[in-house]
């Protein structure tokens, strides 16, 4: 009896080496795939250098998704079609100017209007200026904002190794510092840069007026990192200095567009649904490369190594490369109603939103079983040097899906150079560097195939 319990386990031992070996020989040759075949950081190239800049709405967004839908036509998919959404259509019109005017000085200073900002009048506006740290600040001031321009000027934090969360400590002044000083009388707002170095670059990003009524608008924009320094200083020395800035930003009427979804059919369980994607559209000071360029061409690159391996994936895997993530989130919400009305159960959802640096590991958003199940996989990333599995935020586009038990997925990179480029005229294809897009992409087909063949943990029945 005890030899046939101790044959037993080396057998099932064997198996269960036999299993592991199998799925890291699987794994290494995906990797092998991104790093000597790949299609990704081509596809990257056209996106960037032959469409540019893809704001909802724009012609250039229009033609991305053209692009997409016929790249992934070439992969073989199971389908290829184009989900209609309805988009806002905001445009920056012609390059802003602002300067300080410190008595007769008048020293130029670089910003961009914020996103879905009102324009200033054609003249522009000139008023003094009230430095604040944040949106904290304001109620304590009252009547001294009247009339002024409120510059937020609350750096992001360079102690935190992961920058994210410097950026989520602080963009609350990008995103409502208008709407607060408006109710409070300003005439306009100038915010600084999110960003972590001192350089010249403004960077955008969107902000909203909320439920105020629209003759309380107010223009805001962003001033870069060197000329917020500059402007808080020169304030140091003389309180009283004013500012001016001009824009001619405005909202069109909304724009038909589209996500573009590309599918392989799953053979085991067709009903259950992988999604992995990015967000299609990108602000249009740049091309957008590592927001979110990057991550749309590593979900397309990631679906095209499975398929290339003839892989038949258990569940339906589905790339989805969202329309306007970035003013507004109207793809991701278009995808959600759509699989609701579908009664579609989405199991899985992987994005790629962080830029295309070299892969880390993954934030998690699932419940306790889910997140050690997916950490189980943490030693098949280690020779990758993919360690990080940790829990947090998925992506915005799959944040608003739901199903009975989804488990959402970001993909993420090394963060330390990302707020250099991002929303600013520097995300450009030469910050690109192709084997770390590529690693990323490896990356991610791993895990879709490591999900796939594993399954998620269910919750128990009554």
């Amino acid at each position: 009896m005890k030899k046939t319990i101790l044959l037993t386990v080396v057998l099932l031992s064997g198996l269960t080496s036999f299993a592991q070996s199998n799925d890291e020989k699987n794994i290494k040759s995906f990797y092998r795939k991104a790093l000597t075949d790949s299609k990704c950081y081509m596809w990257l190239e056209y996106l960037s250098n032959d469409i540019g800049s893809r704001l909802s709405g724009s012609e250039s967004a229009a033609k991305a998704v053209q692009y997409t839908k016929a790249q992934l036509e070439t992969l073989d998919l199971d389908k290829v079609y184009l989900q209609e959404v309805m988009v806002p259509h905001w445009v920056r019109g012609e390059k802003e100017t602002a300067y300080i005017l410190d008595n007769k000085t008048k020293t130029v200073v670089p910003i961009c209007a914020l996103g879905s900002s009102v324009a200033t009048p054609k003249t522009g506006i000139t008023a003094e200026v009230i430095e604040v740290k944040g949106i904290a600040d304001l109620a304590a001031l009252g009547d001294k904002v009247k009339g002024k321009i409120v510059f937020y000027n609350r750096p992001m934090d360079p102690e935190n190794i992961e920058t994210f969360k410097s950026y989520g400590a602080c963009v609350d002044q990008r995103y409502a510092g208008a709407k607060e000083a408006a109710k409070l009388g300003a005439v306009g707002t100038i915010v600084r840069s999110m960003n972590l170095r001192l350089d010249d670059f403004p960077h955008t990003g969107n902000q909203s007026y909320g439920d105020l009524p629209k003759e309380q608008y107010i223009p805001t924009a962003a001033i870069s990192t060197n000329g917020a320094e500059l402007l808080s200083e020169s304030l140091k020395n003389n309180p009283s200095l004013k500012f001016y800035f001009k824009q001619s930003c405005e909202t069109l009427p909304d724009v038909l567009s589209y996500n573009v979804i590309g599918e392989i059919t799953g053979k085991e369980h067709p009903e259950d649904i992988m999604v992995v994607g990015g967000h299609l559209d990108s602000w249009d000071l740049a091309d957008g490369s590592h927001d979110d360029g990057a991550g749309v061409v590593q979900s397309m690159e990631a679906i095209r190594i499975l398929k290339s391996f003839n892989y038949k994936p258990k569940n339906t895997i589905r790339v989805v490369l969202f329309m306007n993530e970035e003013n507004g989130t109207r793809g991701g919400k278009k995808y959600e109603e759509v699989a609701k009305q579908n009664k579609e159960n989405h199991i899985f959802a992987l994005e790629s939103d962080s830029g295309g640096f070299t892969p880390r590991g993954f934030s998690i958003d699932a419940d306790d079983a889910n997140l050690k199940k997916i950490q189980g996989y943490k030693d098949f990333f280690e020779p990758y040097m993919v360690h990080s599995f940790t829990m947090g935020h998925g992506g915005s586009d799959i944040d608003p899906l739901t199903s009975k038990t989804l488990v959402k997925v970001g993909l993420k990179p090394d963060s330390q150079r990302y707020f250099d480029y991002h929303h600013a005229a520097n995300d450009k294809f030469d910050a690109i560097n192709k084997r770390e897009l590529e690693l990323g992409a490896a990356t991610m087909a791993s895990l879709l195939y490591l999900v796939d063949q594993n399954g998620i943990v269910l919750p128990a029945s009554n």
